[in-house]
């Protein structure tokens, strides 16, 4: 058995499968509970598989972007796990199993996650017949008019979107623009488990002690006040 961990936005998702087949899944919206929410859901997911933790052999889990409190405890979690039960743990980038998603449909697939100040998170991927899935574009912040200038084909965009972020996607890209109905949209965590089983079988881990979050920019400090 192998678990699928993704915290990194409001949305979160687990996943239990085994090779091909998947055992169980869980997605729902924790706001900022991850801590909380994370690990009864995990083990409620276990139990009512019945199965026990002890028969997982990997861990996979989201890297990011995205929430500095979402991630630290998905992959802290997930290390944590590793650590305990002697296996090893694979971390794929957040927006690449966002795209993933929609892999089958042959067009370039445009990731994209609200990075705050007006900004968004952007990466983009396509499946291609003799190359297979491929990273386009890697993971940079940029706004929805850079992307405008980085884009020439016909792509899908996916990921959080708001019906706000819609209109000005079909606004800026046009007939260019395809985007999936809010349903498939949901980011799961069986996709992440399948771009881990991918690297899992190639024997293509991560070093569980040195396994960092993907935040793209550094979380907000606060200024100290200056004391007279």
């Amino acid at each position: 058995m192998q678990i699928s961990i993704d915290t990194s936005t409001d949305f979160a998702s687990l996943a239990l499968v085994n090779g091909l087949e998947i055992l169980a899944e869980l997605n729902w919206r924790c706001g900022q509970n991850h801590t909380i929410e994370l690990t009864s859901r995990l083990e409620y997911l276990i139990k009512k598989s019945m199965l026990e933790l002890n028969d997982a052999d990997c861990i996979f889990v989201a890297r990011g972007p995205g929430s500095f409190n979402g991630l630290r405890v998905g992959v802290s979690t997930a290390k944590g796990l590793a650590f305990s039960l002697g296996i090893p743990i694979i971390g794929i980038s957040t927006l690449e199993f966002t795209a993933y998603q929609h892999a089958a449909a042959g067009l370039p697939v445009c990731a994209v996650q609200n990075a705050g100040r007006e900004e968004i998170a952007a990466a983009i991927y396509q499946q291609q017949p003799r190359k297979g899935w491929r990273q386009l574009a890697a993971e940079h912040i940029t706004t929805l008019i850079g992307l405008a200038s980085e884009i020439n084909d016909r792509t899908i965009f996916c990921g959080e979107i708001d019906a706000a972020t819609s209109a000005r996607i079909k606004k800026l890209f046009k007939t260019r623009a395809v985007i999936p109905p809010a349903a498939a949209q949901l980011r799961r965590g069986a996709y992440l488990a399948e771009l881990g089983r991918r690297r899992q079988e190639a024997g293509d881990y991560d070093n569980v002690a040195t396994l960092q979050p993907i935040y793209l920019r550094r979380p907000p400090i606060t200024e100290r006040k200056k004391s007279y």
